[in-house]
């Protein structure tokens, strides 16, 4: 769909710009932490915790960095513990909006959100309200354009999709074979830009220009959030002009 082209353009500028910000390390140390918790401080025996890893290192995380989250998570150093919390809520427009967070204190997460939503003319809902809408899935970025040699190679390691978006291949396949497929494309010798599970909607809503800038003002807002790992949303932002 042309709005989603519209979002992957968005999507990849703000990471490049979170980058710059720094913000990025400290969005992957607290992902660190909370997978070295969730199921072991082996990567090899934790896929999330592997897929945290190779993020890091693709930020360029100096591996003693990593090292000391994965032992804060396993409880083998001192350091904050975070909380996996999901909120969700509605942006202008009847727009679906989750944001995931990690955050070592609930009541400044939720009241910064909150603030958030209602300040952008958004509205904060209950557990449930927007979530159905959203499946869990793997995306993986390709820096290639030969979309049939990446399809034909994606799909035999089961991949579900594949779509060229202007100089980069987009491949979708279900979460649970996310390093698998990623695994097999590196073997072949592409160059992957990233490896993510993401929420994605089952529709989109479409928006007008002015509709559009507001959510994703929203959307700039919640992830500019100190707790705020992901914000994803069911917006169709194909009548944005090309930044």
């Amino acid at each position: 769909m042309a709005g989603h082209s519209k979002w992957a353009n968005i999507r990849h500028r703000k990471a490049a710009q979170d980058a710059k910000r720094g913000k990025v390390f400290t969005k992957l140390i607290r992902e660190l932490v909370v997978a070295a918790r969730a199921g072991g401080p082996i990567p090899d025996d934790n896929p999330r915790l592997r897929a945290a890893v190779d993020k890091a290192l693709g930020a360029n995380m100096k591996r003693d960095t990593i090292d000391k989250a994965i032992a804060r998570g396993a409880g083998n150093a001192e350091g904050d513990n975070y909380d996996e919390i999901r909120y969700e809520g509605y942006a202008p427009g009847g727009v679906a909006v989750l944001v995931e967070t990690m955050t070592d204190n609930r009541n400044r997460t939720v009241a910064e959100v909150r603030h958030c939503f209602s300040k952008r003319g958004g509205s904060l809902g209950t557990d449930g309200s927007v979530a159905y809408l959203f499946s869990r899935q793997g995306k993986i970025w390709v820096t290639s354009t030969d979309e049939d040699a990446v399809m034909e190679l994606a799909l035999e390691h089961g991949a579900d999709d594949v779509e060229l978006v202007e100089d980069a291949i987009e491949v979708s396949c279900d979460w649970t074979e996310l390093l698998a497929v990623r695994e097999a494309l590196q073997l072949a010798g592409l160059s992957i830009a990233s490896a993510d599970v993401e929420m994605v909607p089952a529709t989109q809503v479409e928006l007008d220009a002015e509709a559009a800038e507001k959510v994703l003002a929203m959307i700039d807002a919640l992830e500019d959030l100190d707790d705020v790992q992901n914000v994803y949303s069911n917006a169709d932002f194909s009548q944005l002009e090309d930044a």
